[in-house]
């Protein structure tokens, strides 16, 4: 409907990005440093609260977004992966084979982190990655092996809700 057209617009998604300063991982982890949980805590998660009463929100979609240094170790994503997403073990434990791996890896992290603080109890969340793809600007990257963290960023997407019928 209209309305809910308009509360999916005025939504905008929250970028946490390493170029703010505000965290960094460490090249090839899913980690979550102290600097990056308080900031989750006092910013990221107020924000989320504020946005999901003021728009009906009931699903949030966390996508994980890496530079393009290649990433070719073992993966254990395959036999590991639900376990971790079930809670039975830490993200820690995971190990990437890939840039799409690191990216599902750092948002689960954060997704982890919101859901343990217990205050969003009725959202629905889904880590997603979208590796090395997209730039910032939303467009497709071109081949660029380097570090470089103005491509490094978690995206958090508000969903509102679905029809009931």
């Amino acid at each position: 409907s209209q309305q809910l057209n308009k509360r999916l617009q005025s939504a905008s998604p929250i970028v946490i990005d390493e170029q703010s300063g505000k965290f960094k991982f460490k090249s090839g982890s899913a980690e979550l440093k102290p600097e990056l949980k308080s900031y989750i805590l006092t910013e990221i998660l107020p924000t989320i609260e504020t946005t999901i009463k003021a728009r009906e929100i009931d699903f949030i979609q966390v996508i994980g977004h890496t530079d393009g240094q290649e990433n070719n170790r073992g993966s254990n994503l395959d036999t590991t992966l639900e376990s971790v997403a079930k809670g039975s073990q830490s993200v820690s434990k995971l190990m990437p084979g890939s840039n799409a791996d690191l990216g599902l890896m750092r948002a689960l992290a954060v997704v982890q982190e919101l859901e343990k603080t217990g205050r969003l109890k009725n959202i629905k969340f889904r880590a997603y990655s979208a590796a090395q793809l997209y730039l910032p600007s939303g467009k497709i990257a071109s081949i660029d092996r380097d570090a470089d963290e103005t491509r490094r960023r978690i995206e958090i997407r508000f969903i509102p809700p679905g029809k009931t019928k």
